[in-house]
């Protein structure tokens, strides 16, 4: 039986109180390094979270994800000598656990409200001779005056090591809290790291892919996350199939919209979108 609904707190599922909202597997984290890493966060714009992979996870991914490289990019933005698989929640299983990393799920509890989704997931082959990327802001497509607080976050994996020469992610640390300034080529910094790195920054912060001035090819994959109030990049519960949102873990089929945010954003026929993986559901 449901219960009376005398408040905006009671409205947190759907009407009927079927669907509760889940915790996210980011409380595993020990809160004093999830502050830690939220501190530096909020005062660099980015941060480093070193060797969260194993090189048997790493290996995993490439051979995952290595059979999906067959398309370049389409523009300058893109990269025409880079490689960006979209949609990859539907071609394989291998990325799932970049998505829904608890250490990276501890920084977006602190950061969002509760059932912030992911926005997009792509994976990026920079290959060798690709330019250095214009310099961008990851929310800026969202139409609010800067300075202002973040509306996404963003996370980009080092599958290969990411260096100097081999198009390391740039960023501009600190930028995330500039207004109208826009950037100079001469501020951005490469973020060198070890492979099964990651860095996680704001979608405030100015960054774009490095260069890639070796004779081989950098591998990565981003993550990045939104307000769960925002329409996200990828509309996933159009291009992730069922089976998909039924497969992967919980903390990702929120993320894909499979949840409210209070009162109705999100629903379905006036229910909650969970409804729709029941065994027997129909589609619309």
């Amino acid at each position: 039986m449901s219960s009376e609904v005398s408040s905006l707190t009671d409205l947190g599922g759907d009407l009927a109180g079927t669907y509760r909202r889940t915790v996210s597997s980011g409380t595993t984290i020990d809160p004093a390094l999830a502050e830690a890493d939220l501190a530096a966060v909020l005062r660099d714009g980015y941060v480093v979270l070193p060797d969260l992979l194993t090189p048997e996870q790493l290996d995993e991914i490439r051979e995952s994800v290595g059979p999906l490289l067959d398309r370049h990019g389409r523009n300058h933005f893109e990269g025409h000598t880079t490689q960006r698989v979209y949609s990859v929640l539907n071609k394989t299983a291998g990325c799932d656990r970049i998505a829904d990393h608890p250490r990276v799920l501890a920084l977006l509890d602190r950061l969002f409200l509760p059932n912030y989704l992911l926005s997009m997931l792509q994976v990026i082959n920079i290959l060798p001779g690709e330019q250095a990327q214009m310099l961008h802001t990851d929310d800026g497509f969202y139409p609010i005056p800067r300075p202002r607080a973040a509306l996404g976050a963003a996370t980009i994996w080092a599958i290969d090591d990411f260096t100097a020469d081999n198009g390391a992610t740039d960023i501009i640390a600190g930028s995330h809290r500039w207004g109208d300034r826009l950037p100079a080529e001469s501020d951005r910094a490469p973020v060198v790291m070890s492979a099964g790195s990651c860095v996680f920054f704001l979608g405030t912060l100015w960054h774009g892919g490095g260069a890639n001035r070796s004779d081989r090819p950098r591998l990565a994959v981003t993550a990045q996350y939104c307000e769960p109030w925002l329409r996200p990049q990828e509309a996933f519960t159009l291009s992730t199939t069922r089976d998909t949102a039924r497969r992967v873990s919980e903390d990702l089929r929120r993320m894909l919209g499979y949840s409210i945010h209070p009162p109705f954003i999100g629903q379905v026929d006036g229910m909650h979108p969970k409804r729709l993986l029941e065994p027997g559901a129909q589609a619309l």
